[in-house]
């Protein structure tokens, strides 16, 4: 049922922004939109391969005939997790209250690519060796790793606002994610298929079958999604998704 409800909510969402401003990711940005259901699938996949390391997440309730069954039966919903993302990151635009330009301004230079290159590959090596201490870095690690390979392949950052006292491109994409993370959590607490987590040290205070604390991981979620959006929008030959006018 995840697939549906997701499909919904995505159309819901660029039917509002259609709505107010006659333009959305769906009608507008057609291609790079369609092209993001594929790379989701892809890219939660690694994440699945990732908990083998971790065991953070586990599956029950599920009904598949074979491995091929399974295989398509999660990767139909991993398919809608970019463009739900997306979706929600353009909605969020529209408010003023996500503007959070003026904020103090951070520089981010070249060298940080390669730091944050080999420390995010170090972080998931490390993962592996011990997943108890460093679960977190399930979440970090691929945004360090991430960040460097987007400024290294492009020339630029995708934070670079961050220069100039804007932190839309670091705030708005977490928030879209933590905004998805809650309806992830909902529409999973009442379905029969479902996931449950065990994550060391924070395994209590319970919001739906999620620890509280561990919806922080969401935040560097949405970075890491917004990442993926920019480096597909690139490799189609567009402007990436930033600024806001290049949507």
């Amino acid at each position: 049922m995840f697939t549906p409800l997701w499909l919904g909510a995505i159309l819901v969402m660029n039917a509002h922004v259609w709505r107010q401003t006659g333009r959305s990711l769906l009608t507008h940005r057609s291609r790079w939109f369609l092209v993001l259901f594929p790379v989701s699938a892809v890219f939660w996949w690694l994440f699945e391969h990732l908990n083998r390391f971790a065991g953070n997440w586990h599956y029950s309730g599920l009904v598949a005939g074979g491995d091929w069954d399974y295989f398509l039966q999660a990767t139909l919903p991993f398919a809608t997790v970019l463009p739900a993302v997306a979706s929600a990151w353009h909605w969020l635009q529209l408010s003023p209250r996500f503007d959070t330009r003026g904020l103090p301004p951070i520089e981010v230079p070249l060298a940080l690519a390669w730091f944050g290159m080999l420390l995010g590959a170090g972080a998931l090596a490390g993962v592996a060796l011990w997943p108890d201490a460093l679960f977190s870095m399930l979440w970090l690690a691929p945004l360090a790793l991430l960040a460097g390979l987007q400024r290294l392949l492009t020339g630029e950052s995708f934070f670079a606002p961050l220069a100039r006292g804007d932190w839309r491109p670091l705030l708005q994409p977490a928030l879209a994610a933590l905004a998805c993370g809650l309806l992830w959590e909902l529409w999973n607490w009442g379905s029969l298929a479902k996931w449950h987590y065990s994550v060391p040290y924070v395994q209590r205070f319970q919001l739906f079958e999620m620890p509280l604390l561990g919806y922080a991981g969401y935040l560097p979620f949405g970075l890491e999604c917004a990442l993926v959006m920019d480096l597909v929008a690139r490799a189609l030959g567009r402007r990436g998704v930033w600024p806001p006018g290049a949507q």
